[in-house]
């Protein structure tokens, strides 16, 4: 028997970038991938545009204002209870000082410290390319 098609959650994500270095927030324990460090985002809800929902996103999660953002990269993969398509987009300019709105510990990390954070696999990827723009 074949297995059913797991679900696909489509997640926008901010990296969010000021002084050379990246905003990086911990999951929760509860969560999928929990005590991990991520890029903050979060769902893409339905008929919702990526640009849009990344806004609310970190609106909800940042307490910020995304004023500028564009596309970085996109990525698809497979955990063994679900799959997950990452819409990367850099956010280089917010108003707003970011907190943990929901307890999150938050973080700065420049391109030399990101290997001191262990991050989902899914975040691999995005890692090295934001290891790139840093330096760039």
């Amino acid at each position: 028997m074949s297995q059913p098609a797991k679900k696909v959650v489509h997640v926008a994500v901010g990296v969010v970038v000021q002084n050379q270095c990246v905003l990086l927030a911990k999951r929760a324990q509860h969560q999928h991938q929990g005590g991990l460090w991520e890029f903050p985002g979060g769902k893409v809800e339905p008929n919702e545009s990526v640009a849009h929902a990344l806004t609310r996103e970190l609106q909800e999660e940042l307490a910020i204002q995304v004023e500028n953002c564009q596309p970085l990269m996109e990525i698809r993969h497979d955990y063994s209870d679900k799959s997950v398509m990452l819409d990367v987009w850099v956010v280089d300019a917010f108003t707003g000082e970011p907190k943990g709105v929901e307890g999150q510990p938050l973080t700065w990390a420049s391109a030399a410290e990101l290997g001191d954070f262990d991050f989902p696999e899914a975040n691999v990827a995005i890692v090295e390319k934001v290891r790139q723009l840093l330096q760039g």
